[in-house]
C-alpha cells in the first residue's frame, strides 16, 4: 500500500492520516525526548529518523500501519496510534503514542478505538494485541479502558513485555463495553467537561 492510498478515518475531534515528512518534527521530538522510555526511547536523531522511515514504509510492506493523530479544526498533530507488527513480532499490534504535551485529553482513546474498529470492519482482523512495559501503567489504563485484558499465555516479543488481548469484534458489538467507550470520548469532547485526577491518555 502506498502512503497515497492510506485511509483517512475521521472521529468527533480528529481525522487520522498517513505520516506524512511535515509530520516528522513532532515525531522526534517526542522519541527523543523521556516520554518515549517505554518504546524504545529516548533515541537520538538518526534513530528517531529511521524509526519514521520505519512507520511509512510499513504501510507498505504490512498494507496497514500507524496513522499519524491530526486536529480536525487546526490540523496540528497529537500522536499516532494504528497497527503494527515489524520483524519477529508474533502477532499485529494496537499501538499509539501522544504527544507529551496532548496528554490527558482523551486523544489516545479516541483514535485508538476508531483505529480498532477500522482493522475489526475493513480489514477482517478478529483480535489484535498491544505490547506494554509492565511499567507503563498509562497505557495499561488505557488498554483496560478499551476492554483489554492481560493474556498470559500469549507469546511475548523479548519476554519482557505485558501482552494485552483486545476484545473481539463479537465481543464489542453491541455491548455496555462499547457503550462506555463511546460515552466517555463524548465526554472528553464536551468543552464543560473537566476530568479529575490522573491524567490519562
Amino acid at each position: 500500500m502506498t502512503l497515497a492510498e492510506i485511509p483517512v478515518l475521521e472521529t468527533q475531534r480528529l481525522v487520522l492520516r498517513g505520516p506524512e515528512a511535515e509530520d516528522y518534527p513532532d515525531f522526534k521530538a517526542t522519541f527523543s525526548s523521556y516520554r518515549s522510555r517505554f518504546m524504545g526511547g529516548p533515541l537520538n536523531a538518526y534513530e528517531a529518523w529511521m524509526l519514521y522511515a520505519a512507520e511509512m514504509g510499513h504501510w507498505h510492506i504490512r498494507g496497514f500501519g500507524m496513522w499519524m493523530i491530526h486536529d480536525k479544526e487546526t490540523d496540528a498533530t497529537y500522536g499516532m496510534a494504528g497497527g503494527w507488527q515489524p520483524a519477529k513480532w508474533p502477532e499485529a499490534e494496537i499501538a499509539w503514542i501522544i504527544w507529551p504535551d496532548k496528554a490527558g485529553k482523551g486523544y489516545a482513546l479516541e483514535a485508538t478505538s476508531a483505529v480498532r474498529d477500522y482493522y475489526y470492519a475493513q480489514k477482517g482482523w478478529t483480535t489484535a494485541v498491544s505490547y506494554l512495559d509492565p511499567k507503563n501503567l498509562d497505557s495499561i489504563r488505557l488498554a483496560e479502558r478499551l476492554g483489554a485484558t492481560r493474556d498470559r499465555q500469549a507469546a511475548t516479543i523479548d519476554g519482557s513485555d505485558a501482552v494485552y488481548r483486545h476484545p473481539s469484534p463479537a465481543e464489542l458489538d453491541g455491548t455496555q463495553l462499547a457503550h462506555g467507550i463511546a460515552m466517555e470520548i463524548s465526554h472528553y469532547a464536551d468543552p464543560l467537561f473537566k476530568p479529575k485526577g490522573w491524567a490519562l491518555d
